[in-house]
């Protein structure tokens, strides 16, 4: 990554507009090339786009040249993580196009709102932000509310890796993957350790203890913190 890119960035994540839109107008091929693993599930492409550009957004700010990574590298999770997300809450239920466009600029709003205000934005403040009256929000978030996810991690957090194997060959995991490489990457030392060694070597908490140098309790808390992080980290 050139210095003049490194600069774009910070100028980008300190609110500069013209900057903001030169780094999305040369990553739009990034974007596009995540956008694409996931046609034909139930939104439109335009909509996936602006879900990737929010998520490619969210990694401007995230990033830090401190990380040591790609500045690619570390906007394809959350791209991906983004679509994820609206996909998962919103996919399961077929809506009318104009229910699906008023929910994803709830959506927007509300993840705009979130990161701005640091909390949960009132539903007065999604309807300022937003145009649309309270009780049109209302519709909008029911219709095209989904049924909890049936893949949440287990206390064991054992589906973390059998969702990745079930589905090895596909383009999709291929992001989950980078996702999730990116993900463990970004984690306190002894958190990625504790996850290597749990998922990857698997290891019991006892034999991470001992390699460790710590105790099993303390494995069991190392594991608990870093699958909350990965859990937010991948939306």
């Amino acid at each position: 990554m050139t210095a003049d890119t490194l600069d774009l960035l910070d100028l980008a994540r300190q609110g500069d507009q013209a900057a903001v839109s030169q780094v999305l107008e040369e990553n739009s091929g990034l974007i596009w090339a995540v956008v694409r693993r996931y046609y034909g599930r139930g939104a439109e492409p335009e909509d996936l786009y602006q879900l990737g550009c929010l998520g490619f957004l969210k990694a401007v700010q995230g990033f830090d040249r401190a990380y040591g990574t790609q500045f690619s590298t570390y906007a394809v999770p959350k791209i991906a993580g983004e679509i994820r997300r609206y996909l998962r809450d919103n996919g399961a239920i077929k809506v009318s196009r104009g229910l699906r466009e008023q929910s994803l600029a709830i959506y927007a709003a509300r993840e705009q709102l979130r990161s701005r205000l640091g909390r949960e934005p009132a539903l007065s403040e999604l309807s300022e932000a937003t145009g649309l009256a309270p009780e049109e929000i209302a519709v909008a978030e029911l219709a095209a509310a989904a049924p909890d996810s049936l893949q949440q991690e287990n206390a064991e957090g054992l589906t973390l890796e059998s969702t990745l194997a079930d589905s090895a060959a596909t383009e999709e995991a291929l992001v989950e993957r980078i996702a999730l490489r990116s993900a463990i990457d970004a984690l306190p030392e002894q958190e990625q350790k504790t996850i290597l060694l749990r998922f990857y070597k698997g290891l019991t908490q006892q034999q991470c203890a001992r390699i460790l140098g710590v105790s099993q309790v303390q494995v069991s808390r190392l594991e608990k913190r870093a699958l909350d992080h990965l859990r937010r980290d991948m939306g």
